[in-house]
């Protein structure tokens, strides 16, 4: 058959079922926009800046586990959609980003026309893999290796940069080439482990007094979370889900100490200081899980370490046994043999470690019962979090804003919270909460986040508008760079560039089309999520509030001091 470049390239994403495209309509994209318009399988979402589409298609993968394509012209274009690349490369998120060059005559070396650029290079320290096409018909066989790599092992971005007559150009390809299945060209499981690795870590957990299981992203990939719950009640341990696992365990159940590491409060700190042996899944240990002394996990502890990535096993966690397998694989034969032996745990274990944990709730709550004139953080989390569906999802934006929305916001399922830990990109909540309520129609969708977060990315309130996507933003608004003027009176006792003063939120909400509603009190704010979700529209609430200092910055201070203290 006779295709364009442009073609061929769909005719590829169809054969992964990609169900979405994320760009802006450009010039040498022209090729391959007309290819997409005409194969309605996949939907095309237009954007007003490329780098919400990169962190749109890293939200399709966190919350579908599907891979979306995101595009960028070349030049600007590529810079914009590399300035959200982060956000999928530092959480493991796949995504195949796309963009154009100037024609082969003139890339590679570029020779001094306008916009060029070594895109390649620009998105190499940014993605797993990625590479030039100057021939269309490699297109097939680089589209095929950029998703093998994208989800082998563990995921992540890759990158095609595509000279613009190559989307143009027409090539002969035969009949079948595009009747490949990606079972053909990529593993579709991930490896089990060996018996006598799980014989030994089965041994070591059953051994231990007071065992702690800490889950990761790798547990929401390979759909394990049933298993880590089973464990725990096998071992009757507690389980800390990382930031990129949260709602592995029910926020209400019994095992169930806090999410995240060193923002979750003195259960979660306490539970590795006291834990002899500490078993780890599908978790690579960022600083979200430090101190001041770098990994919650000590050497004296005894360490299991399971996870698809060989190097994340040692680093920057040591371990005693090192299993390198699918979280899903590897917790069916570790819980299998677990049941064979008898666990020795200790009785006051895990009760002792929810007490903790209930004691820190009690703190939050006493926080949130704070009626002063502006409302107290964690009164307007705790309204947030009342209010929610237990259907919604709701996705984490703001730095100190998370911190509240990670303690107060109920999670009882995976993939229904979304946080950004890894590259903590100010501004992604917004495309990420549209690509989800894409993804998932009929459910409701909360965007959480703070002022000076929601600056960053509301241009894509006319995207909202536009695609008839009434996704919710409740904006902690201070009125500042809250965390920011905190450090400078620390640190300097001074203030500097940190006001945000005098922005109607719900003003510019309603100037894209979208629905605006402003509150002051905790108790309206429920009564507001109502009359958003009435309006049928996209939605923007400004929650009045002021800043105080979540009870856990001390822990993040202590994380922020690794290397500098002696």
């Amino acid at each position: 058959m006779r295709l364009n470049g442009a073609q061929a390239l769909v005719r590829c994403l169809l054969a992964e079922q990609v169900g979405f495209v994320f760009g802006i309509a450009s010039g040498k994209l022209t090729p391959l926009l007309h290819a997409l318009s005409l194969t309605p399988p996949i939907g095309f979402v237009g954007l007003r800046h490329e780098a919400a589409g990169a962190m749109m298609a890293a939200a399709v993968f966190a919350g579908t586990g599907r891979v979306a394509v995101a595009l960028g012209e070349m030049g600007p274009g590529g810079l914009n959609l590399a300035s959200g690349a982060g956000v999928a490369f530092n959480n493991n998120l796949a995504a195949l980003l796309i963009t154009t060059n100037q024609h082969r005559a003139a890339a590679y070396p570029h020779r001094g026309m306008f916009m060029d650029m070594d895109t390649r290079a620009v998105f190499a320290p940014l993605t797993k893999w990625n590479a030039t096409v100057t021939d269309g018909r490699r297109i097939p066989e680089l589209v095929r290796t950029a998703f093998r790599e994208a989800l082998g092992g563990r995921p992540g971005p890759v990158h095609l940069d595509i000279a613009q007559d190559v989307l143009a150009a027409e090539c002969d390809y035969p009949d079948d080439e595009f009747d490949v299945a990606p079972s053909r060209y990529r593993a579709l499981g991930g490896p089990r482990p060996s018996r006598p690795s799980i014989d030994e870590a089965a041994t070591l957990l059953c051994d231990a007094k007071r065992p702690l299981l800490v889950a990761g992203g790798g547990v929401v990939l390979s759909q394990a979370q049933a298993l880590v719950a089973q464990l725990a009640a096998a071992l009757r341990a507690p389980v800390v889900p990382t930031q990129m696992a949260l709602g592995v365990v029910d926020s209400a159940s019994p095992h169930f100490i806090g999410h995240g590491g060193l923002i979750a409060g003195d259960a979660v700190r306490q539970a590795f200081e006291r834990a002899d042996a500490v078993l780890s899944i599908g978790c690579r240990y960022s600083s979200w899980m430090w101190d001041q002394q770098g990994p919650l996990v000590r050497r004296a502890h005894r360490h299991v370490n399971i996870n698809i990535d060989p190097a994340a096993l040692g680093a920057p966690a040591l371990h005693d046994i090192g299993i390198q397998a699918d979280a899903n694989e590897a917790l069916r034969d570790l819980l299998a043999a677990v049941s064979s032996r008898r666990a020795h745990t200790e009785a006051d274990w895990l009760p002792s470690m929810r007490q903790t944990r209930a004691r820190y709730d009690d703190q939050l709550a006493a926080l949130a019962r704070d009626d002063g004139p502006a409302m107290h953080p964690a009164a307007l989390a705790t309204a947030i979090g009342r209010a929610l569906p237990r259907d919604a999802l709701a996705v984490y934006d703001g730095g100190h804003t998370t911190f509240w929305s990670n303690d107060l916001t109920p999670v009882h399922a995976v993939r229904t919270r979304f946080h950004d830990p890894g590259m903590s990109h100010l501004g992604f909540g917004l495309p990420y909460a549209l690509a989800l309520q894409l993804a998932h129609p009929q459910r409701p969708v909360f965007h959480l986040t703070g002022d000076g977060s929601f600056g960053f990315t509301l241009q894509e309130l006319d995207t909202a508008r536009r695609y008839q996507l009434p996704v919710i933003t409740l904006i902690h608004n201070n009125e500042a760079w809250g965390i920011i003027r905190a450090g400078q009176r620390k640190q300097y006792d001074f203030e500097f560039a940190t006001s945000l003063e005098g922005t109607d939120y719900a003003a510019i909400a309603r100037g894209f089309g979208c629905h605006g509603d402003t509150v002051t009190q905790a108790d309206q704010v429920a009564p507001a999520i109502e009359r958003a979700r009435a309006s049928g529209l996209p939605a923007v609430i400004d929650c009045r509030t002021r800043f105080v200092p979540h009870p856990c910055m001390p822990a993040f201070a202590s994380m922020n001091r690794f290397g500098f203290d002696a």
